[in-house]
């Protein structure tokens, strides 16, 4: 499975079935992961076989069940925490769907005290949100997205490259499917920025990272 093709079939799942994710895989996933933090400068952690984090009420509360793997977005408390968390994130959460594992963003509904004893945490560094990881008992649901008018700005005519970063950046999830963003093309020049709401800056992150990917651009 390549990128373009994750980014069409990844959908947010909360429930998984019992099944350990093997050895090569795990590997993968953490080479993913340290290429993110040497970039990005990030301390991200997957914590594997640990369900603690998922079985208090909040998770209830979040409908999951049988989460035993997550990734720990954590990194220095930082102004651009949010938006690289999102962007780092996502970048790993479409690296496990190529790997054939399911992922859900999950902000609030996880016991943030159960994960912080499982990860380490150093000084000027903080724990924001986490990717429920494994194999799901069903592959998700497509979801609901606005007019690729309501999320862009343009002036003239548009080109190709820049329809396909939106659409992408349309497929992106974002918190309650809020689509808080907004991309403007002036000439050859992108530039993409959060329009208020909950978590809109890791969503800000996640939309920017599906951007690039689809147009092929760095912002």
């Amino acid at each position: 499975m390549d990128i373009l093709t994750a980014i069409k079939n990844r959908h947010s799942v909360r429930n998984y079935i019992d099944k350990a994710i093997d050895n090569e895989t795990l590997a993968a996933l953490k080479a993913e992961i340290d290429a993110c933090n040497k970039e990005s400068g990030f301390h991200i952690q997957l914590v594997a076989n640990e369900p603690k984090a998922f079985e208090g009420m909040m998770a209830n509360y979040g409908k999951f069940s049988g989460v035993q793997n997550y990734i720990a977005l954590v990194g220095r408390k930082d102004a651009d925490f949010d938006e690289k968390s999102g962007y780092y994130g996502e970048r790993i959460a479409l690296k496990a769907q190529m790997l054939g594992l399911n992922t859900c963003w999950v902000a609030m509904t996880f016991s943030k005290g159960a994960a912080k004893k499982a990860v380490t945490i150093h000084s000027g560094e903080k724990l924001g949100c986490v990717l429920a990881l494994g194999y799901g008992k069903t592959q998700g649901v497509a979801h609901k997205s606005k007019p690729m008018t309501d999320l862009c700005e343009t002036n003239g005519n548009v080109p190709e490259w820049f329809k396909n970063g939106m659409e992408a950046a349309m497929l992106a999830p974002t918190a309650t499917n809020q689509q808080k963003f907004i991309f403007t093309l002036s000439g050859d020049t992108v530039t993409a920025k959060a329009t208020g709401g909950f978590y809109s800056k890791v969503d800000l992150g996640i939309v920017k990272y599906h951007f690039e990917i689809g147009s092929g651009r760095t912002l």
